[in-house]
């Protein structure tokens, strides 16, 4: 007997498709013929009734199991897929065959399945913006503006390309901001490892050593065997009281503004660290109001999403205030001032753009500026925590062997 693949129109109207599951079955036809297909429908018995009113008899029918869709989609892949779709554009390639081909080509299904149902509401007659309007997980208020503004201009590949930088300098300033910070968790948790074995697996040995001799120990000596008791008998209250104290940050800032006040305050404040976030926030400030800007989103209009884009909440706070004064009427410069969060550079190329007409333009090269002086921290901060590594591992370590080798001395004089 032949066989056949056959795929038939879905059994129920398009506005239910989401919630139908979908069935895969295989069936004999008039002509006896064995094919198989797809279908949406309410349940197994709706599927079977609708096949058998084709000519059709179902022999299988099973439901089909939802694709894994692998690691969560991130911001980067937004980006990645704006700039495949500009590049893709500007070499002439249709939209419809673009985004066809940016879903062959992605390796995680969530995104091969975003980008298909943005390919259908396309083919059914939709623009891009709307689109994407429907996805507001993944593109925001920003980048739909951004693209409808382009496809309302004729300019779709430049707000394309203009959306693709913006989304790929601001992953760019997230992951050097986070590879900043991690620097500082290494020492603490290289220092905490180190120290941990040493306490657990080696004192024990000095100590035993130590007990068969019978002589009178230095008090450093005695409180690093102390310690070393200490963990090994009651290592589970560290344990217990850094999970307690993860989890209370973790729900203070997730539902404590003035502590999330407090923590970024502080955080700002901080050496090297601190200036790396205020510069970043600065930098974010100043990319995402340059582009609202050429999405043609009023100022104060904009403001909500500004502050959004900061990633500090003291920076987050002065954006609104900025916000209530520039609908007022004041301006831009003039409110960046009053809050002092600014530093005098930003609001000076601001007024400078603001009395010539490119304000646009002077807050992307402040982004560029501070962007670079991102960099260099970075950079510079990574030259720098290697001998911090160092010398932090080398007092601890170093001092858990002088504990165990100052009895040492007394021992040969035991001995002797």
């Amino acid at each position: 007997m032949s066989s056949a693949t056959f795929k038939s129109k879905n059994l129920q109207s398009n506005s239910a498709e989401k919630e139908l599951p979908v069935f895969v079955w295989e069936g004999i036809n008039k002509a006896g013929v064995k094919i198989r297909g797809e279908n949406q429908a309410a349940n197994e018995n709706f599927l079977r009734a609708a096949l058998r009113r084709q000519g059709i008899t179902p022999k299988k029918i099973v439901k089909k199991r939802k694709a894994l869709t692998g690691k969560a989609l991130k911001s980067a892949d937004i980006a990645q897929f704006a700039r495949q779709l500009t590049t893709m554009m500007r070499s002439g390639v249709p939209m419809l065959q673009s985004l066809e081909l940016i879903s062959a080509g992605h390796e995680k299904p969530a995104m091969q399945e975003l980008v298909k149902k943005i390919t259908k509401d396309i083919e059914g007659g939709s623009d891009l913006a709307a689109a994407l309007a429907k996805h507001p997980k993944y593109f925001d208020d920003l980048f739909v503006n951004l693209i409808h503004a382009g496809e309302q201009a004729g300019t779709l590949e430049d707000m394309l390309d203009k959306v693709a930088t913006y989304k790929e300098k601001t992953e760019s300033m997230k992951a050097k901001v986070k590879k900043a910070m991690m620097y500082p968790v290494m020492v603490i948790l290289a220092a905490i490892v180190v120290s941990t074995i040493m306490l657990v697996w080696v004192i024990p040995q000095f100590k035993d050593i130590f007990e068969g001799f019978g002589a009178d120990l230095p008090a450093f000596t005695l409180w690093v065997i102390g310690l070393s008791e200490w963990l090994q008998e009651s290592w589970w209250q560290p344990v217990l009281i850094s999970i307690i104290i993860g989890v209370a940050f973790v729900q203070g800032r997730q539902r404590s503004p003035k502590f999330n006040r407090l923590v970024d305050s502080i955080v700002l404040k901080l050496p090297v660290m601190g200036v790396i976030i205020n510069k970043s926030a600065v930098a974010r400030f100043s990319r995402t109001l340059s582009t609202m800007f050429a999405a043609g989103v009023p100022l104060v209009e904009s403001m909500d999403a500004v502050a959004g884009s900061t990633g500090n909440i003291l920076y987050h706070d002065a954006v609104l205030q900025m916000k209530e004064d520039t609908a007022k009427g004041v301006q831009l410069h003039t409110a960046m001032l009053t809050t002092q969060q600014f530093p005098s550079m930003v609001v000076q190329m601001t007024k400078i753009g603001e009395e010539s007409g490119r304000l646009e333009e002077m807050l992307d090269k402040v982004a560029d500026y501070f962007e670079e002086q991102v960099d260099d921290l970075v950079d510079t901060l990574s030259k720098q925590i290697e001998p911090l590594i160092m010398a932090v591992l080398g007092v601890l370590v170093g001092g858990l062997v002088v504990a165990m080798y100052l009895p040492i001395f007394k021992l040969g004089a035991v001995v002797g």
